[in-house]
Protein backbone atom coordinates (compact mmCIF):
# COMPACT_ATOMS: atom_id res chain seq x y z
CA UNK A 1 0.00 0.00 0.00
CA UNK A 2 1.18 3.36 -1.07
CA UNK A 3 2.63 6.06 2.14
CA UNK A 4 -0.10 8.63 2.72
CA UNK A 5 2.76 11.16 2.54
CA UNK A 6 3.84 9.79 -1.19
CA UNK A 7 0.28 10.81 -2.17
CA UNK A 8 0.05 14.06 -0.23
CA UNK A 9 3.40 15.36 -1.81
CA UNK A 10 2.10 14.08 -5.27
CA UNK A 11 -1.24 16.12 -4.43
CA UNK A 12 0.75 19.25 -3.36
CA UNK A 13 2.56 19.37 -6.24
CA UNK A 14 -0.22 19.26 -8.89
CA UNK A 15 -2.36 21.74 -7.14
CA UNK A 16 0.81 24.25 -7.06
CA UNK A 17 1.58 23.72 -10.51
CA UNK A 18 -2.40 24.20 -11.68
CA UNK A 19 -2.19 27.19 -8.77
CA UNK A 20 0.58 28.76 -11.02
CA UNK A 21 -1.46 28.09 -14.33
CA UNK A 22 -4.64 29.66 -13.08
CA UNK A 23 -2.33 32.53 -11.72
CA UNK A 24 -0.18 33.02 -15.17
CA UNK A 25 -3.86 32.47 -17.01
CA UNK A 26 -5.33 35.14 -15.27
CA UNK A 27 -2.29 37.76 -15.21
CA UNK A 28 -2.35 37.20 -18.94
CA UNK A 29 -6.14 37.85 -19.49
CA UNK A 30 -6.15 41.46 -17.39
CA UNK A 31 -3.01 42.18 -19.54
CA UNK A 32 -5.12 41.81 -22.81
CA UNK A 33 -8.06 43.09 -21.13
CA UNK A 34 -5.57 46.79 -20.98
CA UNK A 35 -4.27 46.27 -23.93
CA UNK A 36 -7.66 46.09 -25.37
CA UNK A 37 -9.28 49.12 -23.93
CA UNK A 38 -6.17 51.09 -25.14
CA UNK A 39 -6.70 50.12 -28.12
CA UNK A 40 -9.99 51.13 -28.45
CA UNK A 41 -9.02 54.56 -27.03
CA UNK A 42 -6.63 55.12 -29.67
CA UNK A 43 -8.97 54.29 -32.28
CA UNK A 44 -11.80 56.77 -30.79
CA UNK A 45 -8.57 59.14 -31.53
CA UNK A 46 -8.76 59.26 -34.57
CA UNK A 47 -12.54 59.44 -34.98
CA UNK A 48 -13.21 62.01 -32.30
CA UNK A 49 -14.76 64.65 -35.21
CA UNK A 50 -17.85 62.46 -34.46
CA UNK A 51 -19.15 63.63 -30.74
CA UNK A 52 -20.77 59.57 -31.09
CA UNK A 53 -18.05 57.93 -32.80
CA UNK A 54 -17.01 56.14 -29.41
CA UNK A 55 -20.05 54.58 -29.06
CA UNK A 56 -20.88 53.37 -32.67
CA UNK A 57 -17.24 51.83 -32.30
CA UNK A 58 -17.91 49.68 -29.24
CA UNK A 59 -20.98 48.79 -30.37
CA UNK A 60 -19.51 47.76 -33.65
CA UNK A 61 -17.07 45.38 -32.11
CA UNK A 62 -19.40 43.97 -29.67
CA UNK A 63 -21.03 42.55 -32.71
CA UNK A 64 -18.14 41.35 -34.45
CA UNK A 65 -15.94 40.32 -31.67
CA UNK A 66 -18.85 37.94 -30.15
CA UNK A 67 -19.49 36.72 -33.80
CA UNK A 68 -16.22 35.29 -34.07
CA UNK A 69 -14.92 34.92 -30.29
CA UNK A 70 -17.75 34.24 -29.00
CA UNK A 71 -18.66 35.50 -25.06
CA UNK A 72 -16.83 37.89 -22.94
CA UNK A 73 -17.19 40.65 -25.61
CA UNK A 74 -20.49 42.93 -24.51
CA UNK A 75 -20.67 46.51 -24.77
CA UNK A 76 -20.30 46.79 -21.03
CA UNK A 77 -17.11 44.44 -20.95
CA UNK A 78 -15.57 46.29 -24.13
CA UNK A 79 -16.43 49.63 -22.14
CA UNK A 80 -14.80 48.03 -19.10
CA UNK A 81 -11.80 47.68 -21.07
CA UNK A 82 -11.89 51.13 -22.31
CA UNK A 83 -12.25 52.51 -18.41
CA UNK A 84 -9.67 50.00 -17.11
CA UNK A 85 -6.88 51.98 -19.66
CA UNK A 86 -8.16 55.40 -18.77
CA UNK A 87 -7.56 54.55 -15.07
CA UNK A 88 -4.26 52.83 -15.59
CA UNK A 89 -2.58 54.40 -18.71
CA UNK A 90 0.33 54.52 -17.52
CA UNK A 91 0.06 50.23 -16.41
CA UNK A 92 3.36 49.45 -18.50
CA UNK A 93 5.49 51.83 -16.77
CA UNK A 94 4.15 52.91 -14.00
CA UNK A 95 2.16 49.82 -12.52
CA UNK A 96 3.14 46.44 -11.78
CA UNK A 97 0.60 43.56 -12.25
CA UNK A 98 -0.95 41.66 -9.40
CA UNK A 99 -1.03 38.42 -10.38
CA UNK A 100 -2.68 37.98 -7.34
CA UNK A 101 -5.64 40.22 -8.34
CA UNK A 102 -8.49 38.77 -10.71
CA UNK A 103 -10.13 41.27 -12.94
CA UNK A 104 -13.20 41.03 -10.69
CA UNK A 105 -10.53 42.82 -8.45
CA UNK A 106 -9.79 45.31 -11.12
CA UNK A 107 -13.15 46.11 -12.15
CA UNK A 108 -13.76 46.90 -8.47
CA UNK A 109 -10.74 48.68 -7.42
CA UNK A 110 -11.38 50.76 -10.85
CA UNK A 111 -15.07 52.54 -9.50
CA UNK A 112 -12.69 54.05 -6.72
CA UNK A 113 -12.28 58.05 -7.40
CA UNK A 114 -9.28 58.43 -5.24
CA UNK A 115 -5.98 57.87 -7.31
CA UNK A 116 -4.28 57.01 -3.37
CA UNK A 117 -6.40 54.82 -2.52
CA UNK A 118 -6.91 53.33 -5.66
CA UNK A 119 -3.24 52.53 -5.10
CA UNK A 120 -3.52 51.50 -1.52
CA UNK A 121 -6.49 49.28 -2.74
CA UNK A 122 -4.42 47.33 -4.94
CA UNK A 123 -1.69 47.03 -3.05
CA UNK A 124 -3.29 45.58 0.19
CA UNK A 125 -5.41 43.53 -1.54
CA UNK A 126 -2.43 41.76 -3.28
CA UNK A 127 -0.55 41.36 -0.08
CA UNK A 128 -3.05 40.56 1.86
CA UNK A 129 -4.92 38.10 -0.53
CA UNK A 130 -8.45 40.25 0.11
CA UNK A 131 -11.03 37.96 -2.07
CA UNK A 132 -12.87 40.04 -4.11
CA UNK A 133 -16.05 39.99 -1.27
CA UNK A 134 -13.46 41.57 1.16
CA UNK A 135 -12.42 43.85 -1.22
CA UNK A 136 -15.71 45.08 -2.30
CA UNK A 137 -16.88 45.32 1.05
CA UNK A 138 -13.73 47.16 2.45
CA UNK A 139 -14.02 49.54 -0.68
CA UNK A 140 -18.19 49.90 0.24
CA UNK A 141 -17.02 50.82 4.37
CA UNK A 142 -14.31 53.43 3.16
CA UNK A 143 -11.36 51.17 4.39
CA UNK A 144 -8.64 53.51 3.34
CA UNK A 145 -10.29 57.28 4.51
CA UNK A 146 -11.10 55.62 7.97
CA UNK A 147 -7.65 54.52 8.39
CA UNK A 148 -6.12 58.13 7.35
CA UNK A 149 -8.95 59.96 9.25
CA UNK A 150 -6.61 60.64 12.12
CA UNK A 151 -4.02 62.01 9.82
CA UNK A 152 -4.09 65.33 11.66
CA UNK A 153 -3.51 63.84 13.84
CA UNK A 154 -0.48 62.05 13.20
CA UNK A 155 0.87 65.66 12.02
CA UNK A 156 0.75 67.57 14.98
CA UNK A 157 2.20 64.67 17.08
CA UNK A 158 5.00 64.66 14.34
CA UNK A 159 5.58 68.65 15.65
CA UNK A 160 5.67 67.48 18.91
CA UNK A 161 8.10 64.51 19.15
CA UNK A 162 10.05 62.47 16.89
CA UNK A 163 8.45 59.49 15.69
CA UNK A 164 8.86 56.07 14.79
CA UNK A 165 8.24 55.41 11.12
CA UNK A 166 5.07 53.45 12.42
CA UNK A 167 3.26 54.87 14.92
CA UNK A 168 -0.34 53.25 16.51
CA UNK A 169 -2.55 56.11 15.28
CA UNK A 170 -1.49 54.89 11.71
CA UNK A 171 -3.35 51.24 12.19
CA UNK A 172 -6.18 52.68 14.31
CA UNK A 173 -9.75 53.58 12.51
CA UNK A 174 -12.79 55.53 13.51
CA UNK A 175 -15.11 54.25 13.57
CA UNK A 176 -14.95 50.71 13.22
CA UNK A 177 -17.76 48.93 10.87
CA UNK A 178 -18.93 45.88 12.47
CA UNK A 179 -21.83 45.16 10.26
CA UNK A 180 -20.70 41.40 9.77
CA UNK A 181 -21.38 40.77 13.49
CA UNK A 182 -25.14 40.21 12.26
CA UNK A 183 -26.39 41.62 15.85
CA UNK A 184 -29.75 42.93 15.70
CA UNK A 185 -29.73 46.67 16.91
CA UNK A 186 -33.52 46.61 16.86
CA UNK A 187 -33.50 44.05 19.73
CA UNK A 188 -31.59 44.33 23.49
CA UNK A 189 -27.97 43.02 23.14
CA UNK A 190 -25.10 43.25 25.47
CA UNK A 191 -21.38 43.69 25.54
CA UNK A 192 -21.27 40.10 25.99
CA UNK A 193 -23.60 39.76 22.92
CA UNK A 194 -21.19 41.84 21.08
CA UNK A 195 -18.25 40.09 21.97
CA UNK A 196 -19.48 36.66 21.19
CA UNK A 197 -20.22 37.81 17.85
CA UNK A 198 -16.47 38.75 17.47
CA UNK A 199 -15.39 35.53 18.45
CA UNK A 200 -17.84 33.94 16.23
CA UNK A 201 -16.89 35.86 13.20
CA UNK A 202 -12.93 36.61 14.49
CA UNK A 203 -11.04 36.35 10.87
CA UNK A 204 -13.44 39.18 9.60
CA UNK A 205 -12.66 41.27 12.90
CA UNK A 206 -8.42 40.59 12.50
CA UNK A 207 -9.48 42.23 8.78
CA UNK A 208 -11.00 45.01 9.68
CA UNK A 209 -8.82 45.87 12.77
CA UNK A 210 -6.20 46.15 10.58
CA UNK A 211 -2.52 44.58 9.01
CA UNK A 212 -0.76 42.82 11.89
CA UNK A 213 -3.12 41.81 14.62
CA UNK A 214 -3.27 38.24 16.24
CA UNK A 215 -5.72 37.06 18.76
CA UNK A 216 -4.38 36.29 22.33
CA UNK A 217 -7.42 35.63 24.58
CA UNK A 218 -11.10 36.68 25.57
CA UNK A 219 -12.02 38.18 28.73
CA UNK A 220 -8.10 37.72 29.91
CA UNK A 221 -7.44 37.50 33.23
CA UNK A 222 -5.09 39.86 34.80
CA UNK A 223 -4.43 40.35 38.60
CA UNK A 224 -2.96 41.90 41.55
CA UNK A 225 -2.44 40.79 44.92
CA UNK A 226 -6.05 40.86 46.33
CA UNK A 227 -8.54 41.54 42.66
CA UNK A 228 -9.13 40.11 39.45
CA UNK A 229 -9.68 42.01 36.45
CA UNK A 230 -11.15 40.56 33.05
CA UNK A 231 -10.27 42.19 29.34
CA UNK A 232 -12.54 41.90 27.08
CA UNK A 233 -10.29 40.83 23.98
CA UNK A 234 -6.78 40.89 23.88
CA UNK A 235 -4.30 41.34 20.42
CA UNK A 236 -0.91 41.66 19.64
CA UNK A 237 0.15 43.33 16.90
CA UNK A 238 3.61 42.09 15.50
CA UNK A 239 3.91 45.41 13.27
CA UNK A 240 3.41 47.53 16.35
CA UNK A 241 5.30 44.91 18.82
CA UNK A 242 2.82 45.45 21.30
CA UNK A 243 -0.43 43.85 23.04
CA UNK A 244 -3.65 45.95 22.22
CA UNK A 245 -6.53 45.93 24.69
CA UNK A 246 -10.00 46.21 23.71
CA UNK A 247 -12.94 46.85 25.92
CA UNK A 248 -16.19 46.98 24.53
CA UNK A 249 -19.31 48.99 25.51
CA UNK A 250 -22.91 49.18 24.26
CA UNK A 251 -23.33 53.20 25.49
CA UNK A 252 -21.80 56.59 24.96
CA UNK A 253 -18.12 56.66 26.56
CA UNK A 254 -17.77 57.56 29.68
CA UNK A 255 -14.59 58.91 32.12
CA UNK A 256 -15.20 55.73 33.86
CA UNK A 257 -14.79 54.07 30.45
CA UNK A 258 -11.36 55.79 30.15
CA UNK A 259 -10.53 54.98 33.48
CA UNK A 260 -11.14 51.55 33.58
CA UNK A 261 -8.99 50.93 30.47
CA UNK A 262 -5.97 53.32 31.91
CA UNK A 263 -6.12 50.97 34.94
CA UNK A 264 -5.99 48.05 32.66
CA UNK A 265 -3.01 49.21 30.54
CA UNK A 266 -0.96 49.78 33.50
CA UNK A 267 -1.65 46.80 35.22
CA UNK A 268 -0.58 45.17 31.61
CA UNK A 269 2.38 47.50 31.39
CA UNK A 270 3.25 46.21 34.52
CA UNK A 271 2.61 42.59 34.92
CA UNK A 272 2.35 41.14 31.08
CA UNK A 273 4.71 43.15 29.17
CA UNK A 274 7.76 40.93 28.39
CA UNK A 275 11.27 42.32 27.37
CA UNK A 276 11.38 43.85 23.67
CA UNK A 277 7.67 45.21 23.88
CA UNK A 278 6.49 48.63 22.81
CA UNK A 279 4.11 50.26 25.37
CA UNK A 280 0.56 48.87 25.73
CA UNK A 281 -2.60 49.80 23.41
CA UNK A 282 -5.76 50.38 24.80
CA UNK A 283 -8.84 50.81 22.58
CA UNK A 284 -12.44 51.64 24.00
CA UNK A 285 -15.05 50.51 21.50
CA UNK A 286 -18.27 52.61 21.85
CA UNK A 287 -21.56 53.30 20.35
CA UNK A 288 -21.07 57.01 20.94
CA UNK A 289 -18.21 59.56 21.96
CA UNK A 290 -18.69 62.54 23.45
CA UNK A 291 -15.72 65.39 22.09
CA UNK A 292 -16.00 67.26 24.87
CA UNK A 293 -15.14 63.63 27.46
CA UNK A 294 -12.23 63.26 24.82
CA UNK A 295 -10.84 66.56 25.20
CA UNK A 296 -10.73 66.61 29.13
CA UNK A 297 -9.80 63.17 29.56
CA UNK A 298 -6.37 61.02 29.58
CA UNK A 299 -6.79 60.63 26.28
CA UNK A 300 -5.90 64.15 25.17
CA UNK A 301 -1.79 63.25 26.38
CA UNK A 302 -1.68 59.68 26.56
CA UNK A 303 -0.91 58.55 23.00
CA UNK A 304 -1.66 54.85 24.05
CA UNK A 305 -5.57 55.39 24.53
CA UNK A 306 -7.42 55.35 21.93
CA UNK A 307 -11.72 55.72 21.92
CA UNK A 308 -13.34 54.38 18.26
CA UNK A 309 -16.95 54.36 17.34
CA UNK A 310 -18.04 51.12 16.22
CA UNK A 311 -21.22 50.70 13.87
CA UNK A 312 -23.15 47.71 13.79
CA UNK A 313 -25.11 48.23 10.27
CA UNK A 314 -22.77 49.08 7.00
CA UNK A 315 -23.54 52.89 6.61
CA UNK A 316 -23.85 54.72 3.74
CA UNK A 317 -21.11 56.37 2.24
CA UNK A 318 -22.00 59.79 2.42
CA UNK A 319 -22.96 59.02 6.10
CA UNK A 320 -19.14 57.72 6.42
CA UNK A 321 -18.01 60.68 4.55
CA UNK A 322 -19.92 63.16 7.39
CA UNK A 323 -18.59 61.12 10.88
CA UNK A 324 -14.94 61.20 9.18
CA UNK A 325 -15.70 64.52 8.55
CA UNK A 326 -16.73 65.24 11.69
CA UNK A 327 -13.83 63.54 13.46
CA UNK A 328 -11.09 65.48 11.42
CA UNK A 329 -12.92 68.73 12.23
CA UNK A 330 -12.51 67.89 15.81
CA UNK A 331 -9.27 67.30 15.66
CA UNK A 332 -7.95 70.71 13.54
CA UNK A 333 -10.03 72.71 16.26
CA UNK A 334 -7.45 70.33 18.79
CA UNK A 335 -4.51 71.49 17.29
CA UNK A 336 -5.62 75.50 16.48
CA UNK A 337 -6.02 75.56 20.53
CA UNK A 338 -3.11 74.66 21.16
CA UNK A 339 -0.81 76.75 18.69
Amino acid sequence: MLEKSFITDIKNIFEKARQNAYSAINSAMVNAYWQIGKRIFQEEQQGKERADYGEFLIQGLSRQLSKELGKGFSIANLKNFRQFYLIFPEWDKSYALRSQLSWTHYRLIMRVDNPKAREYYLSEAAAERWSTRVLERNINSLYYERLLSTQNKREALREQEKMEKIHPVDLIKDPYVLEFLGVNMQSGFTESDIESAIISNLQQFLLELGKGFSFVGRQYRISTETKHFYIDLVFYNYILKCFVLIDLKIKELSHQDIGQMDMYVRLFEDRMKTEGDNPTIGIILCTEKDQTIVKYSVLEENKQLFASKYRLVLPTEDELRLELEREKQFIREQIRSKE
